[in-house]
């Protein structure tokens, strides 16, 4: 089972031992301190994702989505459920409709399966993203 949470913004998802940054990060991150080599270059536009050398074992940390889908497929759904194509950042509002589809306060530390979001049909998905993103 794929974990999936988010460093400084971006997502990083941890796959069959192996870890993927998607997106831009927001602001500065210490990859280090997070356990990994600092890549080369992130931009999102050119590369939506890419893989994360660990120096260490490193921990996802919560709040966590599960996914059952592996390897760097998951890194592809992930950037196209959740990146915006004009920045490529991550989008906060997806991210939480995914987390807390009840859009309840949840506790910061809970582990949410969301085996369906790697199952819905693109186009499925593209009418909620579309949604979801659209300025009122």
């Amino acid at each position: 089972m794929a974990r999936v949470g988010r460093l400084a913004g971006a997502i990083l998802a941890e796959t069959e031992g192996s870890y993927y940054l998607v997106g831009n990060t927001k602001g500065p991150c210490d990859f280090a301190a997070h356990g990994f080599s600092r890549p080369a270059e992130i931009d999102a536009l050119a590369r939506p994702y890419l893989a994360l050398s660990p120096l260490r074992e490193v921990a996802v940390p919560p709040p966590l989505l599960i996914l059952g889908i592996e390897g760097e497929g998951l890194a592809r759904i992930l950037a196209r459920r959740f990146l915006i194509e004009r920045n490529g950042s991550v989008s906060d509002r997806l991210w939480h409709l995914v987390l807390d589809p009840s859009g309840q306060d949840r506790t910061p530390d809970e582990v949410t399966e969301a085996g369906w979001l790697g199952a819905m049909p693109e186009p499925i998905w593209n009418i909620v993203r579309e949604r979801v993103l659209k300025c009122s």
